[in-house]
């Protein structure tokens, strides 16, 4: 199997990252891999996607540290390839991690993949999905059951009105962003900082105000899906209980928060079978939902990230589910030849 990872920049990937653990188990079990940042990708005059992409030396890597080392110290010795060297490619860039610099770099990942989709690649997650998913306005076209009141928008005043209404004490984050970045939480204490805050905030667009859930003091629980499933392996769930580092709002873990092994409540089963149908609906293979009590409040479907940790605190290898089913998607793909779509192919 020839899988072709789209990062950001392979200058930043990092030893933890669910990228680089993916890539190494893969390496590890014979399939060729290779790494592509955006700005490497190119379209060709014989008409089809590809880009100068980089390998690790073929050999077995103990760990994820020593595979990436190789990885990068191969960065000069790029490679082109094209959509006809590889069965898959699969999208770990994140739009919402691009700066204002970069712009260019945040739909690239998606406009190749739909080109890489025509050329007869599986790309994962779809990019036709991808794009309904580029910023949080996603989020609300789940049912509301799983949601937490949420307005968007740049008025202060319907801001303030919404603040108001929800008991003073209030979220507010950017539409476009991920990683906890800009996430402030509004109460009495700095409401007379509301106004510098949405400042901030619609200075790179929309503002999103959700209600505060008193749950989230505790973190949140950070679930993994795939193929519209939670992923169950040898009796265990991927995921993980995100913790709050003290006196912050944020659990996410780049931010201070901590990782500990996550306790899978019928609530969690609910939602993830409420939010399943517009998964498979989007071709979204592999998911990242962030649960607090019986609320969704985030969904991740570009680079769902600590799935290192959660394999190393239910001390099980869930890549091996992952690996399984891209082996299949090929499998089915090369026994219907074509006549499956790349949005079906992605979630069986």
């Amino acid at each position: 199997m020839r899988v072709c990872m789209v990062v950001n920049s392979i200058k930043t990937e990092g030893d933890h990252y669910t990228t680089t653990l993916l890539a190494q188990k893969l390496h590890n079990r014979k399939h060729d891999v290779f790494y592509i940042g955006v700005e490497d990708l190119s379209y060709y005059p014989e008409g089809c996607v590809g880009g100068r992409a980089v390998q690790a030396d073929p050999k077995t890597y103990r760990t994820t540290s020593s595979y990436l080392e190789a990885v990068k110290s191969n960065f000069s010795k790029k490679q082109k390839i094209t959509t006809a060297d590889i069965d898959i490619l699969f999208l770990r860039n994140d739009p919402a991690e691009e700066d204002k610099s970069r712009a260019w770099a945040r739909v690239a990942g998606i406009s190749f993949g739909q080109m890489a989709i025509e050329d007869g690649v599986i790309v994962l997650n779809d990019a036709y999905g991808l794009s309904r998913a580029l910023n949080k306005m996603y989020f609300q076209q789940f049912p509301k059951e799983v949601r937490p009141e949420t307005l968007i928008s740049r008025n202060k005043m319907e801001i303030n009105d919404f603040f108001l209404e929800n008991g003073e004490n209030i979220i507010l984050k950017p539409l476009f962003g991920s990683g906890g970045k800009s996430v402030f939480q509004v109460n009495k204490d700095n409401v007379k900082n509301l106004n510098q805050m949405i400042e901030a905030i619609s200075s790179d667009g929309y503002v999103v105000a959700q209600e505060y859930l008193s749950e989230s003091e505790k973190g949140d629980t950070r679930v993994y899906l795939m193929n519209g499933n939670m992923m169950l392996h040898k009796g265990k769930y991927a995921a993980l209980q995100r913790v709050n580092p003290s006196g912050d709002i944020r659990s996410n873990l780049h931010v201070g928060g901590t990782a500990q092994p996550a306790v899978i409540t019928d609530e969690i089963v609910q939602i993830a079978s409420i939010v399943r149908p517009y998964l498979i609906r989007d071709g979204i293979f592999f998911a990242g939902l962030d649960i607090i009590g019986s609320k969704l409040i985030e969904i991740n479907v570009f680079s769902p990230g600590g799935f290192y940790s959660a394999c190393r605190l239910e001390n099980t290898d869930f890549t091996e589910l992952i690996i399984q089913s891209l082996q299949h998607k090929v499998y089915l793909k090369s026994v219907y030849q074509g006549k499956l779509t790349n949005n079906i192919l992605a979630i069986l």
